[in-house]
């Protein structure tokens, strides 16, 4: 009889506690805010991915064209620079061989005709430099804005709460690769842009 009365005192105890993981487990999935209301997601809800950041802009055309287009850019100042840089040696090699023929007044007006010209030749490296910085800086800030507009678009129409950017030696060391749309998004982003340049009829 005092076995049958403990075993019937466990199954008591067994189905209460059952009951307690229950409403627990319920309270748990509600999770309302300080008001009492309902949270508009669950933390379980919450649909994640990422972009290998280096990866996407590196194969996204538009990038690709346009890095393209200011390395000819910066090829074709450096053909210019060296051809004056060139152009002022000569120049300065001759003053040296006629220096000598010359009079005092006149080596003085050329030197300082010649110092001249070689901070000319300076400021148009650094003129040169400059716009090549600027236009490297406009293309990395228009490739960020429209990755930006495209992954916002593309997070509203598949119900993504969060796109993490994943770069080695960044805030993030570990992510499952199963989480990783690079390929989709930069597929979109290509097939986009692409689009972009078709002249419509």
């Amino acid at each position: 009889m005092r076995k049958l009365v403990s075993a019937f005192g466990l199954l008591t105890l067994m189905a209460v506690a059952l009951v307690s993981c229950k409403q627990g487990s319920e309270n748990t999935t509600a999770s309302t805010s300080p008001e009492g209301t309902p949270s508009e997601t669950a933390m379980t809800d919450i649909k994640v991915a990422y972009v290998v950041t280096d990866s996407l802009i590196a194969k996204y055309e538009f990038f690709k064209e346009k890095s393209e287009e200011i390395t000819e850019k910066g090829r074709k100042f450096e053909t210019d620079l060296s051809s004056r840089a060139r152009g002022f040696e000569q120049e300065v090699a001759n003053f040296e061989q006629t220096a000598g023929s010359m009079t005092q007044n006149q080596a003085r007006a050329k030197q300082e005709d010649l110092m001249k010209k070689e901070r000319n030749l300076m400021t148009f490296r650094d003129n040169l430099m400059q716009e090549l910085s600027a236009d490297e800086s406009k293309l990395y800030s228009d490739v960020y804005d429209q990755i930006q507009e495209y992954l916002t678009s593309y997070a509203e129409e598949n119900g993504f709460e969060m796109i993490l950017s994943y770069t080695r030696g960044g805030a993030i060391w570990y992510s499952n690769k199963a989480l990783d749309i690079t390929d989709e998004i930069l597929e979109g982003l290509n097939k986009k842009y692409i689009g972009s340049k078709t002249p419509t009829k």
